[in-house]
């Protein structure tokens, strides 16, 4: 049973705070189990979404155990692809698309499509992870751009092996809120769990994983009285919410991210947090050679970028 303690990040109402705090699991998800009394405030059963929380309340959720057996649907595929051969595809994933099934959240995913798209991936990785046919790396749900999937149970194998021994290139584009300190730096943390809020990541002295990331500034400026950011980052390893934590950490957070930026990072008709999975560079998995791709600006992220760089 996951117990949240509220901050001012989280105050409002209870199904936003648990949308904050639960990532992973849909907002209607969490909206019925707030209706089915599965939620208390302070120890009292909440059943109304609406409910105004405020800073310092104990959350307690009961989210019912997962049927693993549950097998998922193929949904059409309607995603443009960047590149595909008989070995694996890249997909240029949209803002707002989860990658995998999890609970409350079973359908509307990239793995969905796939196997809508590929019906033999189901019994191809049926002994593999038939819940994640393919998966070799994620995107938060709210991040853009390139995203590899692999097509056989091999080409997962070595796309898998090149991701964990940091034989890939994943560069980002990121429109932040803040006044840069300096135009290029190099982060190097261990990034766990949150001490307090477990389903968040922060950065930590012990206990964590190494993040690593570089960025550039490539374009600053006041935008309706707000100080925007463009920035250029490159990630060398791959941890959960890694460019989020680290570029919140040097004052710059993602515009339009409520978890690591709070509300202060609202901005007109910015609705997910502005992140762009941009280029990705990867060896192909039967000939090793090196390829690269790269996810066109989605139009959201375009009209900011160009309200910043003035191009």
């Amino acid at each position: 049973m996951p117990v949240f303690t509220t901050t001012n990040e989280t105050s409002g109402r209870l199904d936003r705070a648990l949308a904050i705090l639960l990532p992973d699991y849909s907002r209607t998800f969490l909206q019925n189990l707030i209706k089915n009394g599965a939620v208390t405030v302070d120890g009292n059963p909440v059943t109304q979404p609406r409910f105004a929380v405020h800073a310092g309340m104990t959350l307690s959720v009961t989210i019912p155990d997962s049927n693993n057996s549950e097998t998922v649907s193929p949904e059409p595929f309607e995603f443009d692809i960047l590149y595909e051969d008989p070995h694996f595809l890249v997909i240029d994933k949209p803002a707002g698309v989860v990658v995998h099934p999890a609970p409350g959240n079973h359908e509307g995913t990239i793995v969905n499509a796939l196997l809508g798209r590929y019906p033999s991936m189901s019994q191809d990785f049926a002994e593999d992870d038939s819940s994640r046919p393919g998966i070799v790396h994620r995107l938060d749900k709210d991040t853009s751009g390139c995203l590899a999937v692999a097509k056989t149970v091999e080409a997962k194998f070595k796309l898998g092996r090149a991701f964990a021994d940091r034989k890939t290139g994943k560069t980002y584009l990121a429109i932040c809120r803040g006044v840069p300190k300096q135009i290029t730096g190099e982060l190097k943390t261990l990034i766990g769990r949150h001490p307090v809020n477990r389903q968040k990541m922060a950065i930590v002295d012990r206990n964590g994983k190494e993040a690593h990331t570089t960025y550039k500034i490539i374009a600053h400026k006041m935008v309706n009285n707000i100080p925007l950011t463009l920035i250029e980052v490159k990630i060398f390893t791959g941890r959960t919410h890694q460019i989020r934590v680290h570029l919140s950490s040097i004052g710059l957070p993602i515009l339009g991210d409520e978890v690591y930026g709070n509300r202060n990072c609202s901005f007109p008709g910015v609705s997910r947090q502005m992140l762009h999975a941009w280029k990705l560079a990867l060896p192909h998995p039967v000939s090793g050679e090196m390829m690269t791709f790269t996810s066109p600006l989605p139009k959201d992220f375009k009209q900011l970028q160009m309200l910043v760089s003035g191009k």
